[in-house]
């Protein structure tokens, strides 16, 4: 695979995360403290929810291995 492909594919993989970031970003549970003009933000359902699709894929990745 040469690098061109690579680069290709990583930007493929980067356009996916993106769009599923801005879907997923606000799940009902995350964190949102708002104090004057200083917003605090943590996503712990979404760092959830993104965990386990990442387990998901890499555990079907092994499988084929």
């Amino acid at each position: 695979m040469g690098i061109s492909k690579l680069f290709i594919t990583l930007g493929i993989v980067f356009l996916v995360i993106g769009v599923l970031w801005s879907f997923i970003g606000k799940l009902p549970g995350d964190i949102v403290i708002k104090k004057g003009n200083t917003t605090f933000f943590f996503p712990i359902v979404t760092s959830i929810v993104v965990s386990i699709l990442l387990s998901l894929l890499f555990f079907i990745i092994g499988k084929f291995r």
